[in-house]
Parts: structure tokens; sequence; C-alpha cells
């Protein structure tokens, strides 16, 4: 059996030297957050903070913060979660591994949830819990790994529910102190159901907030399960132990939390946010629900666990790495063709989509992008894929070692095949990422298919090339990848200045085409050299700073029968815009008093 509580865990993690105490009283505005930020890039362990300003409960943070931690955190029970989901994926390998088959059979045991009377809970407030703010223009401090539980309404059963990790803003704002906390729920989440329901039978919407607990309630929380499928299910699987239950004034309780907030979403709705996101930016200030509180708990000896998030690789990019490890079997049995999909981190997850498919409607004929052109849109039509605003994608019989997750390599593989001319298939005015401020209106943008398949159509170069004329605002050209080069522009200003800025660009490289026929992708950016540095720094500003629509332009470009290309180099005008959100950066103060507090501690 795995860890019953979140304090059996810490307990765990610091016998075996995998937890660093902090005996110091610690500032939850700003100051825990920036020594979570070094501690984890410094490839640290786990950090107990034993004494938070302003709290009675202590809190901990980066339990999650390798892979390799949380790989031994559920070690007892990974593997039998693994071969449940690959006889789901492959139910055919039952047959050939009755042993094996007959021991996941026996983990699912712990899939059912089990309603218990023992709830052992003191009641405190909303106040009491450490306020913890990670970034400086954030609205006000937030629950960071929050377990947001609703039930359908009408139902009465716990399988009908869902269990989401949705932001929840403390304090701040227009809230009243200890009575209101906002629920930030973004497009395409679980809980949107219930709450549409809820609305419709004309009656509140109950919500439980559950923190804490065994880290597999937090891990459940993430896991994109299909819609109908509860994720008390995959808590307890992952758990090794039934998830535990108590139904007290009509709201459902985990018994194993160490903090519970209770309460109901009120009519209307209040500005939340700012909040410092993980695409390495602010979601800025919207008008989102709001909890009216009931009750607040906690356990006996609770703590309170929390993380950071900000530009990738943060902490929850491990929970990214394991999801993608145990769903990417399930997902190609969705999509007939699919062989393999990949989220980038790098780029924000939701922003980019590298995709390895089948290209098989003809195979008498040469190969182009037919089959994959299915695939991709039923990709862009599957959970939370749909949110994905460039998916390249590319056809698995043209190299059988192609790997979407070597994200390098996959570049160049389609680089060197995409006709500009074809394979550009653009989505506009659609659905968007909530967070993804690319697009000038919340929730809506533009995406970009692009298919390449069959034999290679250039050779990609790794040099600028020499006598490289570029027009006036544009300078400093460097190589990011073979084939991809990034020129400097001048501040985007408006879109009517950077609309000429960009067409004298184009008639530039158009006049340049045959010198440049090893660069097909030519990426603008603020900073030429920081974007070319490294490919985390060419993913996050290519993939975060563009609309597909409004920001992706080509040299010798035509429209026939609607549909759009180029003859010559792709252009993707990936400069920051007005209406972006501004970029995260840390408290000079916090930063230096957190980096003299870990001196003491070796780091």
């Amino acid at each position: 059996m795995a860890y019953k509580t979140l304090l059996d865990c810490i307990k765990d993690l610091e016998a075996r030297g995998h937890l660093l105490r902090i005996k110091e009283e610690v500032d939850p505005h700003l100051e825990m957050a920036a020594i979570h930020r070094r501690i984890f890039q410094a490839g640290g362990p786990a950090v107990f903070y034993e004494r938070v300003k302003g709290s009675p409960f202590p809190a901990v943070s980066n339990l999650f913060g390798s892979k390799e931690r949380a790989e031994f955190i559920f070690r007892r029970t990974l593997g039998g979660v693994r071969n449940l989901l690959e006889f789901k994926a492959h139910p055919e390998q039952a047959l050939r591994h009755p042993i094996k088959a007959a021991a996941a059979g026996w983990h699912a045991r712990y899939a059912l949830p089990k309603k218990t009377g023992r709830f052992p809970f003191r009641e405190t407030t909303i106040s009491s819990l450490p306020q913890i703010q990670s970034w400086p223009k954030d609205g006000g401090p937030f629950i960071t790994l929050p377990q947001v539980f609703s039930r359908a309404p009408g139902s009465r059963s716990v399988l009908d529910s869902n269990l989401g990790m949705y932001r929840v803003q403390l304090a701040g704002n227009r809230y009243q102190p200890d009575r209101q906390i906002g629920l930030h729920y973004q497009i395409q989440r679980g809980i949107a159901a219930h709450h549409a329901a809820a609305l419709q039978r004309g009656e509140p919407l109950k919500v439980s907030i559950f923190v804490g607990g065994p880290p597999a309630h937090t891990f459940a929380a993430v896991m994109p399960l299909p819609e109908g499928i509860s994720e008390l299910t995959f808590a307890g699987l992952l758990g090794g132990r039934r998830f535990r239950y108590v139904e007290r004034d009509g709201f459902v309780l985990s018994a194993d939390a160490d903090f519970v907030i209770t309460g109901h979403l009120e009519d209307g709705l209040l500005p939340e946010g700012p909040f410092g996101d993980h695409l390495g930016y602010y979601s800025l200030q919207h008008d989102f629900p709001v909890l009216r509180v009931e009750k607040v708990y906690h356990r006996p000896g609770a703590v309170w666990p929390f993380t950071v998030v900000g530009r990738p690789p943060q902490e929850d990019t491990i929970f990214g790495q394991m999801i993608h490890e145990l769903t990417g079997p399930l997902i190609p049995k969705e999509i007939p063709g699919l062989r393999q999909v990949h989220a980038v981190d790098e780029a924000g997850v939701h922003p980019l989509l590298l995709a390895v498919g089948s290209e098989r409607y003809v195979p008498y004929k040469e190969r182009r992008p037919m089959e994959l052109l299915t695939i991709a849109h039923a990709i862009l039509g599957f959970g939370q894929l749909s949110l994905a605003k460039y998916l390249f994608i590319a056809a698995g019989e043209d190299d059988p070692a192609l790997d979407a997750n070597d994200v390098a390599a996959f570049f160049q593989h389609v680089l060197q095949r995409a006709d500009w001319r074809k394979d550009l298939h653009f989505l506009t005015r659609t659905t968007m990422d909530t967070l993804d401020y690319s697009g000038k209106v919340i929730n809506q943008g533009s995406k970009l298919i692009v298919a390449a398949a069959g034999k290679p159509i250039r050779n990609l170069s790794a040099t600028v090339p020499a006598g490289l004329n570029l027009p006036e605002n544009f300078s400093a050209p460097k190589i990011a990848l073979p084939g991809i080069l990034v020129v400097q522009g001048a501040d985007y200003g408006n879109a009517a200045q950077a609309k000429t800025h960009v067409e004298a660009l184009t008639e530039a490289l158009t006049r340049q085409a045959e010198r440049l026929t090893g660069l097909p992708l030519v990426v603008i950016a603020d900073d030429s050299a920081f974007t070319a540095d490294s490919l985390a720094n060419f993913l996050w500003v290519t993939f975060t700073r563009s609309d597909p629509a409004a920001d992706v332009d080509g040299a010798d470009s035509f429209y026939k029968e609607k549909h759009w290309g180029c003859r010559g180099a792709l252009i993707i005008d990936a400069r920051k815009k007005p209406h972006h959100a501004p970029e995260l950066e840390e408290d000079e103060q916090s930063a230096e008093k957190a980096e003299r507090l870990l001196k003491k501690y070796g780091f």
C-alpha cells in the first residue's frame, strides 16, 4: 500500500534524504515562491517550510520536482496503473501475458471510492491558510495545487463527478475576505458541464476544494480522463488505496485531504487574476465564477502543498511527462492512423503539438498529405489536444525512426518536406486555450496545421547566407536550427506599422529567394540572439507570441480558391504585441532574500 497521507510521504522523503527542512520563518508573499524556483532549478529536494508567516500551518513544495522523485513517490503503484492502461490500449496482450493481466485486474480493486464516517477535521478560515503569492503582479494569493470537486447536479453518485486542478484565488480584488474566493476554470474543463447543468436547473453548484492528501490525489486532479470517468477512480488506482470520502451538509469531502473548503458558485462573476501562469506570462484579470465559502476544514497536523508555475520547465513539467507516458499508448487507439503525439512543454504545451501519423490512403502513388489531414483534424477535436494552436504532423512511412519527442530532428524532417504552397491549413476564429494571449480575444484565435509527407524537397542550411540583404527595421540574422532563420525586428508598434514592415521583409526575401532555399522558415523576434540561443528559447518565443492567422506571412504569397500559401520562405512574426500579456519577472528583493536564506542550506 502507498501513502495514506501527505505527511506519510513527507516523512518518507525526509528519511531518504529527499527533503530539505527550512526552520526559519518565511514570507508567503513572493519569498516562498522564490525559494521554490531556485530549489527546482538546482534539481534540489522537496522543501518543507516549518514556519509560514501569518499562518499556523507549515507548507511543502517541489514534491514532484524531478521525474525520479515522482516515480519514487508512486513506486508501489505506478507499475500497476501502467499495466491497466496498457491492457486497455492493447486488450489482446492479456491473452499473451495472463499473469501480468491478472495482477492488473487485482490492482483494479482500488478503483471504487469508499464512503467512510471518519472525518476528524477541525474548522479554520480562509485567511488562516498560507497566503502564497508567486509573482509580483499576481492579483493575490492562490491555491496552486487544488483538487476541485464537483458532482453532476441531481446525481447522488460520487462517480458522476469531476476532480480538476483549477486555480483558486484566496483573496484580493473585490472578494469579501474569508467569504468569497475566485474559481478560474479554463475552456475545455470538466467542471463546466456541471456548472452549465446547475444553471439550467436554477440552482447553485456545490463545490468542494481538497488540498493535500495522498500525492496520488493531487496527480489525479491533473490527469486528462474522458468525460464520464471520475478522477476518483484514478486517484484510488495510483494511490493503492480506495479514495475515501464523507458527505456532510450535501458536500462530498475527501477524508484524506489536509484541507477541505466547501461552498457554492454564486450568481454573477467577479474579476479574478492576474496570475503568473505556465506559459511564462501573466494571465490577465477577467471575470470568473465566485465561490461563496461555507466551511474550511483542516486535519490535525495538516501541511499545505503548493507549486510555482512560470515559463517552462517548472514542477508541472514533471506532471506533463508522467501524463504523456501513461496516456501516450491510449491516444493512438482513439484516433486511427495516429502513431505518436507530443505536446511540447518548452512552448507552453498547448501552443505546439508534434505528431507522427500514417499516410496510407493512396499507397500506389507518390505520397502527399491526405490521411494526415484526417488525423490532424481528429487530433484538434480530441479532448484537451483540441486547444493546440500549431500542429506539425508528418508521415511515419517517410522515416521509421521519426520521433516526435526529438523536437529538433522532427522540425528538420518537416522542413525538408513541407511545401508551403499546399501544406499549410488554417482554422480561423476558433476556440483557444484561455491562457494564450496571442489572439486579441480571450478563448479565441486561430490554428495552423502543417502536414508533411513524401521525399525531401530541399536541403536545409545551418548558416546565414553571405550578403543577405535585410530591409530597414530588421537586423541581426541568426540560425536557430538548420532551416530556421531568426531576424531581429524593430518594436512591433501597431498593426498597421507592423504590416508595412513585414511587407518590406517579404519583398526582400522574395527577391533573394534563390539564396534562401535552405532556410524555409523565418522568425521575426524582438531579440534574435536570445531566440536562437537555444531550442527552448526558439520554441517559447515563436509559439507563445504568435497567432497563426494574424502573424504568419510568407515570401511570394498567394491565395487560390481561399487557400493561402507562399512560394518562398514562411514567416512567423513572434514579436511582443500590444495586446499580449506581460512576461513574468521576479521581485528583486524577494529573490535576494531567498538566495541569502538558501546559502545557509548549501544552495
